[in-house]
């Protein structure tokens, strides 16, 4: 009787199973869509969180304080929260006794040819100060730093020619894993700069891999990072200017930005022919988008491609992409148009000129195209022992 019992417990309670997925409407698909997120401006969402109350200050100025007692040379904070207000207290109060150059890693680009240009300068000002520099030493520096190769200011940086192991200069770098300074050579330079006898680095890290940027070495010998973990659960303010936000129509200047990343990863072939669709556009803003057939026989003249199911290769990648859509026009013919306003295209026309001419220049932009601030940390003696040089100007 007691195994007839567990039988029928075990069957009542699969069939209730079976019917509460059968009235739940088990199987059925929602028909909701994110097109159908109606996504908020962008300009309002900034003015919105730029409103919101901060909360628990007095906590988060505690948490602060109790971070300075860690402080040292070759360290690197990382922690949910901004650190930008945890290193520049730090730079004005610890170091006022050496020279000090902060680089935003948060901004969009920076120049590290100038940001070595502007070290080697502090440097020798400073061993000028305070006369340390050798004889003979004088004649060798004649020669601007700003007309010297990456591998000579590293050599001065790092070279015998000075004395004292005391003199030296700090780098304070926010973000040093922003979007600025995380390509592969950057950072390479940026630790053979740490490895130098005379700089000393500091620097924060928010990005959840950026450890994935160093190797073994310049984690443990170039940079040789003392890690802290700072949580200091401060809003990302200056930082997340120059970040699109999820919640709002993209920008202008993000969508260009994606668009050409796109675009770098094709052929040259296929670049030329989204140029040729992106110049009838802006020739024709009023049209319902370019035929097909016209596209083709434009191509074919100028040799771009050989046949119409190349063609319609290339317009398989930009519809994958989402770079080119397709309407029906009102003479019934396929149109291909770009779903960019005339300002974007325009700003992704110039982007794709300027990316056939750097193949030809170097990699690093000329001294007239950084822009420099001249803040500087005062000491208690009303000396400038303490500078911040910023780099590559906001847009």
């Amino acid at each position: 009787m007691e195994a007839n019992d567990v039988d029928d417990e075990d069957f009542q309670f699969s069939r209730s199973y079976f019917l509460a997925k059968e009235l739940g409407g088990y199987g059925k698909k929602s028909t909701c869509k994110l097109s159908d997120i109606d996504l908020v401006d962008e300009q309002e969402l900034r003015e919105a969180a730029a409103n919101i109350q901060p909360k628990h200050e007095s906590e988060i100025a505690a948490l602060m304080d109790s971070y300075k007692s860690l402080c040292g040379f070759g360290l690197l904070m990382y922690g949910f929260g901004s650190k930008k207000a945890l290193l520049e207290d730090f730079a004005s109060t610890a170091l006022t006794e050496c020279g000090v150059l902060v680089i935003n890693g948060y901004l969009p680009s920076i120049n590290l040819k100038q940001v070595m240009i502007a070290l080697a300068d502090l440097l020798w000002d400073q061993l000028k100060t305070q006369r340390r520099i050798p004889l003979g030493t004088s004649s060798k520096v004649q020669q601007p730093f700003n007309s010297r190769s990456m591998d000579d200011l590293l050599a001065f940086l790092d070279g015998p020619q000075v004395e004292g192991d005391e003199c030296f200069i700090c780098v304070v770098i926010h973000n040093i894993d922003g979007p600025g300074l995380r390509d592969s050579d950057t950072q390479q330079y940026l630790a053979r700069i740490a490895a130098c006898s005379h700089i000393r680095v500091v620097a924060s890290i928010d990005h959840v891999n950026a450890p994935l940027l160093w190797d073994k070495t310049m984690v443990h010998t170039q940079f040789n990072w003392w890690w802290h973990h700072v949580p200091t659960f401060a809003p990302y303010k200056v930082e997340g200017i120059f970040y699109p936000l999820i919640l709002a129509h993209g920008g202008t200047t993000q969508t260009v930005k994606t668009a050409s990343i796109v675009l770098q990863s094709l052929t040259p072939n296929a670049q030329s022919v989204f140029k040729v669709l992106a110049e009838h556009q802006l020739a024709h803003p009023d049209e319902e988008g370019m035929p097909v057939n016209t596209l083709y026989t434009i191509c074919r003249e100028r040799f771009l491609v050989s046949s119409q199911v190349t063609l319609n290769s290339h317009l398989t990648e930009f519809k994958d992409h989402e770079l080119v859509k397709m309407r029906r026009h009102s003479d019934g013919q396929d149109c291909l148009y770009i779903p960019l306003s005339i300002e974007a295209l325009e700003k992704l026309c110039n982007c794709m000129m300027q990316l056939h001419l750097c193949s030809s220049t170097s990699q690093f932009p000329s001294s007239n195209q950084i822009g420099y601030k001249g803040d500087f940390v005062p000491t208690t003696n009303g000396c400038r022992n303490c500078y911040a040089a910023l780099f590559s100007s906001p847009p």
